[in-house]
């Protein structure tokens, strides 16, 4: 849409230039003194000035015809460009009419988990995690690390970062479960096809506030303690500030170690955890209660969504709506606003 309305720009503005350089006022005032010399009855006793006249009032008519047909016509293409511009603001407000449903204006927490598989599955949770970070790029969102857990020989065992941008919930939470990745091995001498699986988490950041129905005791959570691993500085190397929470009811386990000092990352220790009690307490209603726009589908490794073809040869396809495309490469560079948008009016309906 910006390429054509900056096409459009230029070619306005072209057009100014150029009616400036015909001098347009000149040669309408030329017109009439031609039009008012092909009229005179005494035109022909001089036929050569007489066919002059009339070659010059044939072009100039001609010309001046063209800079209105042309001026008519940028018009209406920028009438068209208004038209698409309005078209496009229109799906982009139904997007948000979508996005209704409790906690979807929320940030989001996206964890990123290798699947088994070693190094591959590690290597495709690294490409994911690239993806999501291209797309939130993309839409302008902001992203903060909370975990990440180095693979030994590449790519990541899993990653959490945070989201902050509006409905970045309600955007990302339809790209949770079981992403599969098929391509030639780059870890393998033979070039063997491998297929590999990573699993994607979305949760809403909340706070105590947004679930009052959910309490967290203290004397219910485990906390440890201990050294980051990840990249953080020699500050978090050196001390402590790496945080393992233990929710004792439920055995969830949350870890928050991107942070320099130890507080922050218990802080979002405790906003993984209302997130991941959120879920559950959602996935328990779900068993017992279908919504009307279809079942609950959880974050776990049994809800595939997403197929990713590199070999033999190139397709993405979203299980859930069929929507594919051969642009791969394109895709894993974060492009996934067709499947994402796609999604959302599909569990819309």
């Amino acid at each position: 849409m910006q390429d054509i309305r900056s096409k459009v720009e230029e070619l306005s503005s072209r057009l100014t230039k150029l009616k400036d350089g015909l001098n347009l006022p000149q040669k309408k005032e030329r017109l009439t003194i031609l039009s008012a010399e092909a009229g005179d009855v005494n035109l022909w006793k001089d036929p050569e000035k007489a066919k002059k006249t009339l070659q010059e009032l044939s072009s100039v008519t001609k010309e001046l015809k063209e800079v209105d047909q042309l001026t008519a016509t940028v018009s209406a293409i920028k009438n068209l460009a208004e038209v698409a511009q309005a078209e496009k603001d229109i799906e982009r407000l139904e997007l948000v009419s979508f996005l209704a449903e409790q906690y979807d204006g929320k940030n989001a927490i996206v964890g990123i988990h290798a699947g088994q598989g070693g190094t591959e599955a590690m290597d495709w949770a690294n490409m994911l995690l690239r993806m999501y970070l291209r797309y939130c790029e993309r839409r302008g969102w902001k992203t903060t690390t909370i975990d990440y857990s180095e693979g030994e020989e590449a790519g990541i065992k899993s990653a959490t970062f945070k989201v902050e941008g509006n409905y970045a919930y309600g955007y990302l939470k339809g790209e949770a479960g079981t992403h599969r990745l098929v391509r030639q091995s780059p870890f393998n001498a033979d070039k063997l096809r491998q297929t590999s699986f990573a699993l994607v988490e979305v949760l809403p950041e909340l706070s105590d506030i947004d679930l009052p129905d959910i309490e967290i005791k203290e004397e219910d959570l485990d906390w440890q303690f201990f050294r980051a691993s990840s990249q953080g500085g020699q500050n978090v190397q050196k001390v402590s500030t790496a945080v393992r929470l233990t929710h004792k009811p439920t055995g969830i386990v949350v870890t928050a170690q991107a942070e320099r000092f130890q507080e922050q990352n218990r802080k979002n220790a405790l906003n993984l955890l209302r997130g991941k009690l959120w879920i559950r307490e959602k996935e328990v209603q779900q068993k017992t209660k279908k919504e009307l726009k279809g079942e609950y589908r959880p974050a776990s490794w049994g809800t595939q969504i997403r197929s990713y073809v590199l070999h033999p040869y190139k397709m993405v396809k979203d299980l859930r709506t069929n929507i594919e495309t051969s642009n791969t490469e394109g895709v894993l560079d974060g492009e996934i606003e067709e499947f994402i948008e796609s999604e959302l009016k599909t569990v819309k309906k």
